[in-house]
């Protein structure tokens, strides 16, 4: 059974992506935004959360070049202390799941190796 708390969080679909790797909620999002499925004011809410979420948190693959091609099976964890990071997921989750698109909520205290860290997230090579 999966915990319900520990010191990171993830948030994946149930179908891999390339090598091993699940994809990620804001993944499924853009695959359901770009789809042409969305309302004109859901495509709206969308565009404008990930320009929100592009603005305020860095993205991993910019802060550290590679991390993800030098890490194929490597995976993206949030922090549960980034509390603010973790409700705007919500929005995310209420949309996927309007559409059926099924996105499982994890929970560890270990994803593994971490090669990328900061404030709000880590990316782990799973163990």
């Amino acid at each position: 059974m999966e915990p319900k708390s520990g010191r990171f969080v993830r948030f994946e679909g149930p179908h891999h992506r390339d090598l091993g790797r699940m994809v990620g909620i804001f993944a499924l999002a853009n695959g359901l935004g770009l789809s042409g499925r969305l309302s004109a004011g859901e495509f709206e809410w969308w565009r404008a959360a990930n320009d929100f979420g592009n603005a305020a948190y860095v993205d991993p693959e910019t802060a550290a070049p590679g991390v993800y091609t030098g890490n194929p099976t490597a995976k993206a964890w949030f922090k549960t202390s980034a509390a603010h990071l973790v409700s705007y997921t919500s929005s995310y989750l209420v949309l996927l799941r309007r559409y059926d698109v099924e996105c499982a909520v994890r929970f560890c205290d270990d994803p593994g190796l971490i090669v990328y860290e900061d404030a709000v997230q880590v990316i782990a090579v799973p163990s």
